[in-house]
């Protein structure tokens, strides 16, 4: 269910303990495992090393802005940071469940997107990512999301994607195709790309998706992988009435 990727949860607030008991059992049953925050795991990663203190924490990663790509509010009381690769099959899977989340909590929760191309697997992916900040340029936040929405639809993953459809896709959701080209052969946006990579490492990423469910009071969790909705559901909801 996911590229390399520790599985996480922790929680701020003794009365959602419940409803997380209840996910880790259904999950120890799939074979997966959830560990609090600071214990740590011996996995490594494929192509992430964080650092050891990397525990996901508010302290540890950027604070959510406007300068970073959300659907939905800032003001919402959750928002959900995703560190994604657009080569990934898991962030493929996970992609509709993010937008059934946006659909069944409207403005509850916003849906952040940061990048986490993993190169030794996906070495098409970093490239692509400087092309959705080249959308972002040219369109504004809407054809960011577009484009991503538009490489999720057509890649088949795994590196599948031909890199010189990128400027088609741009002008496909409506953008100058030649003035979108010159935006990505210039490289203008690969220093993003690598500041995300590292914001993802001191979050504690192993792997895509990885995403970091926050909360107004403080509350922090993670989303496993591409856990399915009903899963995800259950972690919201625990944020929201804690």
């Amino acid at each position: 269910m996911e590229e390399k990727i520790p599985e996480v949860l922790r929680e701020k607030k003794r009365d959602w303990l419940l409803p997380v008991s209840i996910l880790v059992a259904a999950v120890l049953v799939s074979g997966s495992l959830f560990y609090s925050a600071g214990k740590g795991t011996s996995q490594k990663a494929a192509s992430l090393t964080p650092p050891e203190d990397s525990a996901p924490s508010l302290g540890n990663i950027r604070p959510v802005s406007g300068d970073d790509h959300i659907l939905g509010s800032l003001s919402a009381p959750v928002k959900i940071v995703e560190y994604s690769d657009l080569e990934c099959p898991f962030c493929k899977r996970f992609h509709p469940v993010m937008q059934q989340v946006l659909q069944t909590y409207g403005d509850k929760v916003a849906w952040v997107y940061r990048h986490l191309p993993l190169d030794n697997l996906h070495s098409k992916a970093r490239k692509e990512a400087e092309a959705t900040e080249c959308a972002a340029e040219l369109g504004g936040n809407n054809a960011f999301w577009a484009y991503v929405d538009k490489v999720f639809e057509i890649t088949p993953s795994n590196n599948g994607l031909d890199l010189t459809l990128l400027p088609k896709i741009s002008k496909e959701i409506g953008l100058d195709e030649a003035k979108f080209t010159a935006c990505l052969e210039s490289g203008k946006y690969a220093s993003k790309i690598e500041s995300d990579l590292e914001d993802a490492a001191r979050a504690g990423a192993r792997g895509t998706p990885y995403s970091l469910i926050l909360g107004t009071d403080d509350e922090m969790g993670v989303i496993p992988g591409a856990l399915p909705f009903e899963q995800v559901k259950l972690l919201i909801d625990g944020v929201l009435g804690s």
